[in-house]
């Protein structure tokens, strides 16, 4: 009997043993790539977005998150999602419109009036349309998009007018939505990987740059530039992107982890509108002169540009976006 006994618990706890096993191997485990530090509120949320989904979906999913570019840059990463290498990735608008021109608008400068027109826009109609063809196109489902910050140019000496860009070798993203402010206001874009801005910002290989307040706070630029001038000439944001072999092999769990991404995302932008406005004290704080700017000649430059035939969109397109009421 108390052999019988021992085998008995022997067997069972094997029995347990194995069921644990298969347990944990019936877990999947998502990967999601980016380019931003570990310390950004970018990473944080996804990081978030992976504890809701765990919870959705009672534990069948997890996702890990890769920040700083360990799953290749933007472009690599990009590529991997369409393959299915990546489940999913934070991409700029700018390269969403490399499949669908249209979408890239809200890249353009001055395209944006303001945070709440960027929300208003990206819960509207237009944009929803928009989505549908870049996914018609990419078979890439944009399940959110995160506001990134407005863009303003950092340099040695004060900003204050177009002319005041005259000449300045600016480095900008290798993209002609960031290209077209500098152009209209006779600056020279210079583009340059993300990882090179601030030596070439030190060595004086540029005379300036362009980011969110956010940016120019973790990468640092504010301490190899004097002036930080507020021309808040972009509305930048950031889409997190879902591969179509993820969301096919997810199947009735697809939609859960749509969920999770889109409240964390959600939540990571209301906190990106506070931490710029807090960032303007915080930059003066550290001996940086911030220099508030009439952005009305800015706009003047660039709204030719805006309606001219080397813009990926449409008229009525541009008429529809500017319609959309805060």
């Amino acid at each position: 009997m108390k052999l019988g006994g021992l085998f008995n618990f022997a067997a069972g706890a094997t029995l347990t043993l194995a069921a644990s096993t298969v347990a944990v191997s019936a877990q999947e485990v998502l990967r999601f790539g980016h380019v931003y530090e570990a310390s950004t509120p970018y990473h944080a949320a996804m990081v978030n977005a992976a504890d809701l989904l765990k919870a959705k979906t009672d534990g069948r999913y997890t996702m890990e998150v890769f920040p700083a570019s360990q799953l290749g840059k933007e472009t690599a990463l990009n590529e991997a999602l369409s393959l299915g290498t990546v489940d999913a990735i934070y991409t700029g608008v700018a390269f969403l419109g490399q499949s669908y021109g249209p979408i890239s608008i809200s890249d353009y400068p001055f395209t944006m009036r303001s945070y709440d027109h960027w929300k208003a826009y990206v819960n509207s109609d237009l944009f929803a349309e928009m989505a549908g063809a870049y996914k018609d196109i990419s078979g890439n489902t944009i399940a959110a998009m995160t506001y990134y910050g407005a863009r303003h140019v950092t340099s040695n000496k004060p900003i204050l007018q177009p002319s005041d860009m005259d000449g300045l070798k600016i480095r900008t993203p290798n993209a002609a939505a960031y290209q077209m402010f500098p152009k209209a206001t006779g600056a020279n874009p210079t583009p340059m990987a993300f990882a090179e801005v601030y030596l070439a910002l030190q060595q004086g290989v540029v005379d300036a740059q362009e980011n969110p307040l956010p940016t120019i706070q973790f990468k640092k630029f504010y301490e190899v530039q004097s002036n930080i001038n507020l021309t808040g000439h972009i509305t930048n944001s950031l889409a997190v992107v879902v591969s179509p072999v993820t969301l096919s092999k997810m199947g009735a769990d697809g939609p859960l982890f749509l969920e999770a991404l889109v409240e964390a995302a959600s939540a990571t932008s209301d906190e990106i509108v506070q931490s710029e406005a807090a960032l303007v004290d915080w930059f003066r704080e550290q001996g940086v002169t911030v220099n508030e700017v009439d952005r009305k000649p800015f706009m003047d430059a660039v709204a030719p540009l805006l309606s001219g035939n080397d813009v990926p969109w449409d008229a009525e397109v541009f008429a529809r976006l500017q319609s959309i009421e805060e």
